[in-house]
């Protein structure tokens, strides 16, 4: 049996990325019904800029019921860790408390390594899927001591936040695979059934995927971005700073030039973060306040199909 369609208790091997902003309730329940992994994101269906801890609790708590409404299947949350105070974070412990009283088992916990936080998750009978923004050896071999259940290798070929080297998907995934001894998902420029096939072949145990998600009928993605996502090439592509890339929005292509000049990866992405992150490029369609972060396997999205109609198409 695949390891994890069995931790997950899912029936593919294929887990949805959880992208701030541009995940809701329907959009994650389709994942869990056609036999994949939803995952709920950060700042999911349509939350609003500048909550407070307890309205952010309220929030994800609505988002939950919404979710469990709408499939039986398992799905899983995302929380961002610092790995030094997580516990002290009210918005972060806010969010977990939640999640234990809604009897959510699934944490998809990325960047900060926190064996505390690890720890309570798995006091609660949780299981703990960890990504580390860059992955390496000794951080995949530190999370597995520190109990993590499944671990996500992210290569540069991805279109959330980019690594900090440039370790490409297939290179990264058999050398992560090698050093520990739990599974690995794949994740980074798979939009299709052989990459799919490929991340498999190297030792992975199934794969992670963002971007291919985001251009599907259920995704809250914004269509006019989805329709340009499809009609896009690579050469379309272009890159923000060490840790962005995007389509080549009137925004995206100011703050390219900017870094260009000054190979200021800092002052860019914070200028992104004030502009309001992903929410107007993508969940908006606002291409001149927006970027559109996606990965660079963009040519191999040729068509919107339903989430059911992708997963079978990456596991036929």
């Amino acid at each position: 049996m695949n390891l994890i369609t069995k931790i997950l208790g899912i029936k593919y091997p294929i887990v949805q990325a959880p992208m701030s902003w541009l995940t809701d309730a329907r959009f994650v329940a389709a994942v869990s019904n056609a036999g994949g992994m939803g995952v709920i994101g950060p700042n999911p269906d349509l939350a609003k800029v500048g909550m407070n801890p307890t309205e952010a609790a309220q929030h994800m708590d609505s988002v939950i019921k919404k979710v469990k409404k709408l499939t039986n299947k398992p799905f899983g949350i995302n929380l961002v860790l610092s790995g030094k105070d997580d516990l002290e974070n009210p918005f972060l412990t806010s969010l977990i408390k939640v999640a234990f009283e809604n009897k959510v088992k699934y944490f998809f916990l990325v960047d900060g390594l926190n064996k505390k936080v690890f720890d309570l998750i798995k006091k609660h009978n949780g299981i703990v899927i960890y990504r580390p923004l860059t992955p390496s050896i000794e951080l995949a071999k530190k999370a597995q001591t520190a109990g993590v259940d499944i671990l996500v290798a992210t290569g540069f070929d991805e279109g959330g936040d980019l690594p900090n080297d440039y370790w490409g998907t297939f290179t990264v995934v058999p050398a992560i695979v090698d050093a520990v001894d739990i599974p690995v998902l794949a994740a980074g420029g798979i939009v299709d059934k052989r990459g799919v096939r490929a991340a498999m072949e190297l030792g992975a145990e199934g794969v992670y995927m963002g971007t291919r998600f985001l251009v599907t009928q259920e995704s809250p993605m914004a269509e006019t971005i989805k329709q340009a996502i499809v009609e896009a090439t690579h050469d379309d592509l272009v890159v923000l700073s060490a840790t962005r890339r995007s389509l080549k929005t009137p925004f995206a292509l100011k703050l390219a030039q900017k870094y260009q000049k000054d190979k200021n990866t800092k002052e860019i992405n914070n200028e992104i973060k004030k502009n309001g992150g992903l929410r107007p490029g993508m969940l908006e369609g606002n291409l001149e306040k927006g970027v559109v972060s996606i990965n660079s396997g963009i040519d191999g999205i040729i068509d919107i199909p339903s989430v059911g109609e992708l997963i079978t198409s990456l596991i036929s």
